[in-house]
């Protein structure tokens, strides 16, 4: 908690601060709260190895499942899988116990009386945990790209493109998560919903083409989905417009409505 309020200041060090820019407030925190992440080993585990053994053990499953149908291989289903085990363990499951803690710790309200904004403190808290995730993505990606010869479409663009929007998704989906649990003992309960809805049912380990037409209609409605759609469209080059639109779309809609519930939700002291 200390470190954390010496690397932005304290109230009582505020006017001696106010020079400092959005960035240097926001790096300031990131870089507190990297120093905190590298004392926890649980959550080291969690954000380093996680995803990575998770993409390993992945591969035999989806090894058994059919593909020829669906035009995809064992590369371009696992390698956005193992960017959603980032998303879900590196960044989402890592930012509600970061923000549950710090508040319960009344790290939160102590930092709203300096000149940290509160969109700040969110994502200033949320930095170490979205660079390491993007580090991740990109060595996982290029990892199965050699491994399993996946070849990269020139609609690359759109795998980042979803990458970075499903960033902004787990970030606000946390801060939601987060409003609505008490404690740092529930929050490791709190985040198992969306895990094995998004696990199960967003085509991470089982592609949505193979599923019934009914129930993948209900499945691209999940969070993660559009982001796992984009990243393997992007990867395949087989994205029509048409399904571009609606991931985007659902992702938007899903991104706004863990915004706004955050906004009026949200504590900033412990809840009793």
């Amino acid at each position: 908690m200390s470190t954390i309020l010496d690397a932005v200041g304290s109230p009582a060090r505020a006017k001696e601060r106010t020079f400092l820019t959005t960035a240097d407030r926001m790096k300031a925190l990131g870089r507190a709260e990297l120093t905190l992440l590298r004392r926890n080993k649980a959550a080291l585990f969690t954000v380093l190895v996680l995803p990575a053994m998770l993409t390993y053990t992945m591969r035999w499953t989806v090894a058994g499942i059919d593909l020829k149908r669906t035009g995809l291989t064992v590369g371009t289903v696992l390698l956005p899988g193992s960017v959603g085990y980032v998303l879900l363990f590196a960044v989402y499951s890592t930012l509600v116990g970061v923000y549950v803690v710090r508040r319960e710790e009344l790290v939160l309200k102590r930092l709203r009386t300096g000149e940290l904004r509160d969109w700040e403190i969110l994502a200033g808290a949320a930095l170490p945990s979205v660079l390491i995730g993007l580090a991740q993505s990109v060595l996982l990606a290029a990892g199965c790209a050699a491994l399993l010869h996946v070849s990269v479409s020139g609609t690359a663009w759109l795998a980042v493109v979803g990458l970075l929007l499903g960033m902004g998704l787990m970030g606000a989906l946390a801060a939601t998560t987060a409003a609505f649990t008490r404690t740092a003992e529930g929050a490791q309960i709190a985040v198992m919903p969306l895990m094995f809805l998004s696990i199960g049912g967003s085509g991470m380990v089982v592609p949505l083409d193979v599923l019934p037409d009914r129930i993948a209609a209900v499945c691209h409605l999940l969070p993660l989905s559009p982001v796992i759609g984009l990243i393997r469209g992007g990867l395949t080059g087989g994205a029509g417009v048409g399904e571009v639109l609606r991931d985007l779309l659902v992702m938007v809609v899903w991104t706004l409505i863990a915004v706004l519930v955050a906004r009026g939700r949200f504590r900033w002291e412990p809840r009793r």
